[in-house]
């Protein structure tokens, strides 16, 4: 077995649910080989029944130094291999997550508690990111540009960066990590990933995968590193100057964290932080379309999303309509255990999460909201371990202090409006700047809120939900989210580093600017 391999199965104690365990194996994780050490192990509980899956490994100090040093010493092979060569490897990975997605989903489902499908469809954004990333292993593009001075070409070329920490949150444990190692390793770069801590089985499945499609591919080893550590650990990681590039996913005080500790060493980074979005209902707008929009947005995965909708601004004409919709929807909707069929709303992933959900609904209230809909625990007496929640909307007066804060629950502030220009402000007036919506039938309401003048989120959208990103376009946000781009369109550009460089093949040596130098 090589290092790499071995590196895939990671050590793994306590007891596993049929599924679970089967899906692992299926994924080459051979748990009979491994054993995790009680005293260095830390549980995996699963946010369906509080109940611990499994303990895993937790890497020491000296266990995350030398996974730096192994893809470090594996980066100069990896940066020159052809990337149309490193894009077979990508190719090989996206072959077998097809092949295992409904195991994969089995184990995002049973960490996360995302509902079936939603589990599935993040997988299929892993397939979909690996197919987008061949195509870009042979489209690196850089440009060539006239130069003044005669007989000389000058050209900018991209080249592999290093080795890419990438830090992946909860609520999206396998996709996003995807978006950047995918285009990572086809760059030319080697990859280091720290998975959340409450979703190590799916790491280390995922792992175990990409593995096998370096040993099948013939990739050099030790080009990806899997690291099960706790926030001391992160720490080490976004630290180390062997790192070139931390991609970071998570809180906006994470990323205050992450930040300044990569700029004092002058590494990058690519952060991808606070959501709090927010949408805008024209009195023109489809409102039955409307109303699938923004209960999917807000509702879905439990309100989990960084893209999760938590703000809407509704005109008063149609206002009371809507909000009465919304109201009747929030109150059908099957909250419970996500593996049964019919349910759409499964548990917040832990207590704190759960905590965090009733200090925001208590403060809205103090702030002049009033609670519509949701915001009650419930299957308690089922499951006293777990936290699910009907999801709340609340009525507020205006954009309050609360509304200003992204709580990460299923919680949606509704608010009225009368002038577009106004409501744009005031949409615009929080400081996160990720996803946003407007949902008109007006073009030109659509294209003022598209504008320099309108939204100012990496992400805009006319009459679909702030959710459900595609894989062709960039990822990201602005102010407090961080300002990174992952995934399509030209966020490979990340993970490189540009050389401009001029080629004089005149036989003379003129100076550029008409400068002259005896």
């Amino acid at each position: 077995m090589t290092e790499t391999l071995a590196r895939s199965s990671a050590p793994i104690s306590g007891s596993l649910s049929a599924d679970v365990r089967a899906a692992l194996e299926a994924c080459g994780v051979d748990l009979g080989a491994v054993g995790g050490d009680p005293e260095t192990s830390t549980a995996v509980a699963s946010p369906i029944t509080g109940e611990q899956l499994v303990g895993t490994r937790l890497d020491r100090a000296e266990d995350i130094d030398a996974a730096i040093g192994r893809a470090a010493a594996a980066f100069p092979a990896w940066r020159d291999t052809p990337a149309p060569v490193r894009g077979q490897l990508v190719k090989r990975w996206g072959e077998l997550l097809t092949e295992h997605k409904t195991h994969l989903a089995t184990l995002v489902t049973a960490e996360v508690g995302k509902t079936p499908s939603e589990a599935l469809g993040e997988v299929q954004e892993m397939i979909d990111i690996a197919d987008l990333a061949v195509g870009q292993s042979r489209q690196l593009y850089g440009k060539t540009m006239p130069s003044e001075r005669p007989g000389h070409r000058l050209q900018e070329v991209w080249h592999p960066l290093g080795v890419v920490g990438v830090i992946s949150a909860f609520n999206f444990p396998v996709a996003v990590y995807a978006w950047n190692t995918a285009l990572a390793l086809v760059c030319g770069d080697t990859v280091v990933w720290k998975p959340a801590d409450v979703t190590r089985l799916s790491a280390i499945a995922v792992d175990a995968l990409l593995a096998r499609a370096v040993a099948e591919s013939g990739a050099p080893e030790g080009i990806h590193q899997l690291l099960l550590t706790d926030a001391e650990g992160s720490k080490r990681l976004v630290a180390d100057r062997r790192v070139a590039l931390v991609s970071a996913t998570g809180s906006v005080r994470m990323g205050r964290e992450v930040g300044p500790v990569v700029a004092e060493r002058f590494g990058r980074t690519l952060l991808e932080l606070g959501g709090n979005n927010g949408a805008i209902v024209a009195p023109s707008a489809d409102l039955d379309l409307a109303l699938r929009g923004v209960v999917f947005a807000a509702a879905g995965t439990a309100g989990q999303r960084c893209t999760t909708l938590r703000r809407l601004f509704v005109h008063s004409s149609v206002a009371d309509q809507l909000t009465k919709r919304v109201v009747a929807a929030y109150e059908s909707l099957a909250v419970g255990d996500p593996r049964e069929e019919g349910v759409l709303v499964g548990p917040l992933v832990n207590q704190r999460s759960f905590e965090a959900q009733q200090a925001a609904l208590a403060a809205a209230q103090e702030q002049g909201g009033t609670v519509l809909v949701g915001g009650d625990r419930e299957l308690a007496e089922e499951h006293p371990d777990a936290y699910y929640v009907r999801p709340a909307v609340v009525s507020m007066p205006s954009q309050t202090a609360i509304v200003h804060e992204e709580t990460f629950a299923p919680i949606l502030y509704v608010m009225t409006y009368d002038d577009l220009d106004e409501v744009v402000a005031e949409h615009n007036a929080v400081p996160q700047g990720l996803s946003s919506a407007i949902f008109t039938t007006d073009q030109g309401e659509a294209e003022r809120f598209l504008s320099a003048a309108g939204s100012d989120c990496g992400i805009a959208n006319v009459n679909i939900g702030t959710s459900g990103a595609e894989i062709g376009g960039a990822f990201g946000g602005e102010k407090e989210t961080g300002g990174g781009r992952e995934s399509g369109s030209d966020a490979w550009k990340a993970y490189m580093r540009p050389s401009t460089q001029t080629v004089n093949y005149s036989g003379q040596l003129p100076l550029a600017q008409g400068v002259t130098f005896i």
